[in-house]
């Protein structure tokens, strides 16, 4: 049995009942709710292993628990369901601590890939030495090895991919990539993380025309995610 706690917050009754199922049958302890304000104080009190998040809900919507969630300093990963053609509101998301987000309708196979990558990838949290392939990134030293020889990269190179392998599997904003390898203090454009990325990528991938480590997200950003995972 897998016996990790999964909190689902959704309106769509229908659809509440068949993810419920859903994560049932997989091992799961399911927690669910039908509208915002019962959502979040289930998941300030419970804190789950992972929530499954509707942004349009009644009496309090998807943001306000998202921030209020992080503001309480729980950390476990959540996944925005949304509607197609919401970038704006996905943006906003991500941006009040949600990890990533998945599209409605979407393909419960696709669903569970990713529940079960994020809570995967929870062992890498806090690690002083991370690896994806044959990379290994020692955060201590501020170093990245391929097959045990050095890759030279810059200070903010470092820093980009560092804040990368932490939030493996999560869609990223430029906001929180300047904010978190750039600080506040910085004026920094949009451009200037492309920039950064390209010469990352020049540096990691096999074939940057085709990224194998950091996917761009349409109109949101980028995501680190090591193929094979």
């Amino acid at each position: 049995m897998n016996g990790q706690r999964i909190l689902i917050v959704e309106d769509e009754p229908a659809l509440l009942r068949g993810l419920k199922d859903t994560f049932e049958t997989r091992g799961f302890q399911v927690i669910t709710a039908g509208d915002g304000e019962t959502g979040r104080g289930i998941a300030l009190k419970e804190n789950p292993d992972i929530i499954l998040l509707d942004i349009m809900l009644p009496r309090v919507n998807g943001y306000e628990i998202c921030r209020d969630v992080r503001a309480r300093g729980l950390e476990m990963p959540i996944l925005m369901l949304t509607a197609k053609g919401q970038e704006e509101d996905i943006v906003l998301g991500l941006n009040l601590g949600a990890d990533d987000y998945i599209i409605k309708p979407f393909r419960r196979g696709e669903l569970i890939a990713r529940v079960n990558a994020f809570l995967r990838r929870s062992r890498f949290k806090g690690a002083a030495v991370a690896r994806f392939d044959d990379y290994e990134l020692n955060l201590a030293a501020h170093k990245l090895f391929r097959a045990g020889k050095e890759v030279e990269l810059t200070t903010k190179e470092f820093g980009l991919l560092a804040h990368f392998v932490e939030r493996r599997g999560c869609a990223l904003t430029r906001d929180d990539i300047l904010n978190a390898v750039w600080g506040d203090a910085v004026i920094v454009t949009p451009r200037s993380i492309d920039r950064c990325v390209a010469t990352l990528r020049a540096k990691i991938e096999p074939d940057q025309r085709h990224p194998a480590y950091i996917h761009t997200v349409r109109d949101i950003g980028y995501r680190f995610e090591p193929g094979g995972e």
